[in-house]
């Protein structure tokens, strides 16, 4: 054979086989197994202060959310699925979006929500347009208001079997912003005695309000985990939070009596578990990381923005189901140009 010639390859010695041809380590059942594990501090720490009844609706969720996807796959004419551990996940992210004094057939109501409205009913994982934890807590919110907005404060371990449940409610610290009106309006009520304004605990997580806003420190370390292990990327968690920081900064530098610090928003409301845990869903959120920086910021805008000049308290919840919705658009603008694709100007030759 000459020096310059082309040698094929010996087709008997090849392979052919279906795309895809690389496959990668991880399964769906790893990755929410990692998830949950991930989540478990928050989880813990909510017990912690929230007590033995914080587990109970934790525990709830997560049953009832694998029960019900079981039954839907069976009706559906399928297999289980409930061992991908995604349903699971589902159920204690609701759990975690719902007060410790959450009746316990409102949190099968969320469950049946969040599975059947929010995943099965568009053909199971990975089909589903919206985040299925959250669809279910917004169901609740429209039907059960009263109960959803009813919150806790937060003691310590076994004080549920040493007091009653409407004895220890009280607003959550958005609520309290809410209320007062303005930034001026809380520093009053901290100066009355009325109102205990610390930071380090609320980002320890004493603070009353759902069982997943307590504790930013456990969620951040759970989200550091996440991106350190490539389950989550960090544009969406990143993009959302210091989205939401500038705007309340900026807010407040304008007008410092009328509206609260941008740490303030950091230490309250769901604003972690949301950006590390809700918005940065593989099935809802973006697949460019251009589309995810464009849905980060898209959600703490939103965010901001109900938080600031909306009627409700927090946006969070809200916020990612909106994007939820833009996220088909945001992935047809952000789309990577395949390799070898030429435009029609190159096939013409203009």
């Amino acid at each position: 054979m000459a020096e310059n010639e082309i040698q094929l390859p010996d087709t008997s010695k090849l392979v052919i086989s279906g795309s895809p041809h690389l496959h990668a380590k991880g399964d769906v059942r790893r990755i929410m197994l990692i998830v949950i594990l991930a989540l478990l501090p928050a989880c813990a720490v909510g017990v912690y202060f929230f007590g033995l009844r914080a587990l109970l609706v934790l525990a709830v969720c997560g049953a009832s959310s694998v029960a019900f996807e079981h039954l839907a796959t069976r009706m559906m004419g399928r297999e289980s699925a409930i061992g991908d551990n995604s349903a699971l996940l589902t159920g204690l992210l609701l759990g975690m979006n719902l007060s410790a004094g959450t009746p316990i057939w409102v949190c099968i109501v969320g469950s049946l929500l969040a599975i059947g409205l929010g995943k099965m009913i568009y053909g199971g994982l990975g089909y589903n347009p919206f985040n299925p934890a959250l669809v279910g807590r917004v169901g609740l919110l429209i039907a059960c208001p009263v109960a959803l907005t009813t919150w806790v404060k937060p003691g310590g371990p076994g004080q549920w079997a040493a007091n009653n449940v409407d004895s220890m409610t009280g607003p959550t610290p958005l609520g309290v912003l809410g209320e007062a009106k303005s930034w001026e309006g809380v520093q009053n009520l901290v100066a009355q005695g009325q109102f205990d304004l610390s930071y380090t605990d609320w980002f320890l997580g004493r603070m009353g309000g759902c069982i997943g806003e307590t504790c930013a420190v456990a969620l951040l370390v759970g989200g550091i985990v996440l991106i350190a292990l490539r389950i989550i990327r960090w544009h969406v968690p990143v993009t959302f939070i210091a989205t939401v920081f500038l705007i309340s900064g900026a807010a407040h530098l304008i007008s410092p009596t009328q509206f609260a610090p941008p740490m303030y928003h950091m230490a309250t409301g769901g604003l972690f578990l949301g950006a590390f845990f809700m918005a940065t869903d593989m099935v809802t959120s973006p697949v460019s990381k251009s589309g995810a920086v464009m849905f980060g910021v898209g959600c703490g805008v939103l965010t901001s923005v109900i938080r600031l000049w909306g009627s409700y308290p927090e946006g969070v919840s809200f916020s990612i189901l909106i994007m939820n919705a833009l996220t088909p658009m945001i992935d047809r603008w952000t789309a990577v140009r395949p390799f070898g694709f030429l435009k029609k100007k190159e096939l013409s030759g203009e």
